[in-house]
């Protein structure tokens, strides 16, 4: 269990759940957030018995995004810029995300908003409730979407949805998150901490250097060319084909039985 005010840490077997708590304003991000998720993902990253990451929202929400009125406070006192808030104190939390060879799971357990969604999108995999939705508020208030959301969202979506959602500000409904391929998965909102346990631990059974070998890849491809993908790809490939991972699960097919992969 972690030691952190603002996140509650648990683990199940090769599963890690981090979910943040600060339900009493729907789990907006202050610096102490900030601060309590690096570390706590940076305790998950570094655990040779994790294989795979959960991140959501304690009670009613994933994330509102940022408190506005720690942000205000900022602002007021002069004490830092946004611009030094984000690179300082958001960014590595979401770079943690991106490379660690660990898939991480984002379980959406309701409103994920603001830079709320830019974590929710960073992350490999998303389950979400069926009454949970995303949204990208910051016209309504005269900001610009942050956090990488503009990149993640006309990545994932296309610029011209992705525009769109910024733009006019409205709720994206689990339905459509499913639809737009934002999600993988959408379940009744009493099954999600079940499903999503269920998928984690259907994860962890999986050869743990084969997942982190095919993140690297695809975080490449998401901003490479085919050809320096293709090149990533077969340096990988000659280092898996020597491990006891890849014997163990051609020899478990022959044998006609589950694989038991060890990450070596």
């Amino acid at each position: 269990m972690g030691t952190w005010e603002t996140v509650d840490y648990a683990t199940e077997g090769a599963v890690a759940t981090l979910s943040i708590d600060r339900d009493e304003v729907m789990n907006a991000f202050n610096r102490q957030l900030r601060l309590d998720l690096l570390a706590a993902f940076a305790k998950a990253v570094d655990d040779p018995e994790i294989r795979v990451i959960v991140f959501t929202g304690v009670g009613r929400g994933f994330s509102a995004g940022a408190d506005l009125k720690d942000a205000m406070s900022a602002r007021e006192t002069g004490n830092q810029r946004i611009e030094e808030q984000l690179q300082r104190e958001y960014r590595p939390v979401l770079e943690i995300i991106g490379r660690s060879e660990k898939p991480i799971i984002a379980s959406i357990n309701g409103a994920a908003a603001g830079i709320g969604l830019s974590f929710a999108l960073m992350c490999d995999l998303a389950i979400m409730s069926d009454n949970a939705f995303l949204l990208a508020p910051f016209a309504n208030i005269g900001l610009v979407p942050d956090g990488g959301a503009t990149w993640l969202l006309a990545k994932q979506i296309g610029y011209k949805r992705a525009f769109q959602a910024c733009v006019e500000a409205e709720r994206i409904p689990a339905d459509k998150c499913l639809d737009w391929g934002l999600v993988n998965k959408v379940v009744p909102a009493a099954e999600l901490r079940e499903a999503t346990a269920a998928w984690a631990a259907s994860l962890a059974k999986r050869a743990p250097l084969s997942v982190a070998a095919t993140k690297r890849a695809m975080r490449h491809a998401m901003a490479g060319s085919w050809g320096s993908t293709f090149d990533v790809e077969a340096s990988l490939q000659d280092a898996l084909i020597l491990s006891d991972d890849n014997t163990e699960g051609v020899t478990a097919f022959f044998e006609k039985r589950e694989p038991e992969f060890k990450g070596r």
